[in-house]
């Protein structure tokens, strides 16, 4: 039987950091809306951790991100080149 590697998935947040710029002009005012940190924020966008749903959430009602939209903003993956 063979073993299957489970990589950690990298999600392109280009689009996120975008609205973030946008919107809010940092990524720390965007973790003081949430009630994170700005390490946590940028660890997240940067893939060295994940954002909870409970984030995602309280994100996307800071930038005016649909719940439709989620895919976009949070699930793409990072293609590799």
């Amino acid at each position: 039987m063979s073993t299957i590697c489970c990589e950690k998935p990298k999600f392109d947040f280009s689009k996120l950091r975008g609205r973030i710029k946008e919107v809010l002009g940092t990524e720390g005012e965007l973790a003081k809306r949430i009630n994170r940190t700005h390490g946590f924020v940028s660890s997240a966008l940067n893939g060295n951790t994940y954002f909870t749903m409970v984030d995602m959430d309280n994100i996307a009602n800071v930038l005016g991100i649909e719940q439709s939209e989620y895919g976009v903003y949070f699930f793409t993956k990072m293609v590799l080149k």
